[in-house]
């Protein structure tokens, strides 16, 4: 029933609104010379040598809006494709 309150939630037009500005705010910052996740990710797909905790707790803050957005947008098409 609480997971039920929670998708119903998750899929109000706000709560899209609120993860795409998290996104494009919290998730691309800073814009330049790259985005800091475009940077965090290529350091990871390169072997992530050197990288401290610091730079894993980076990599999560500035991901959290892009994983949050997924996890909405999935959820969204598994409840049309439901109904």
């Amino acid at each position: 029933m609480l997971y039920q309150h929670i998708l119903f939630y998750m899929m109000k037009k706000e709560t899209i609104l609120i993860a795409i500005v998290l996104c494009l705010t919290l998730g691309l910052a800073p814009f330049t010379p790259e985005p800091h996740i475009a940077g965090k990710l290529r350091w990871v797909a390169g072997g992530a040598e050197g990288m401290k905790m610091m730079d894993y707790l980076d990599l999560i803050l500035h991901g959290a809006p892009w994983l949050l957005l997924l996890v909405i947008i999935f959820k969204s098409i598994m409840l049309k494709v439901k109904n």
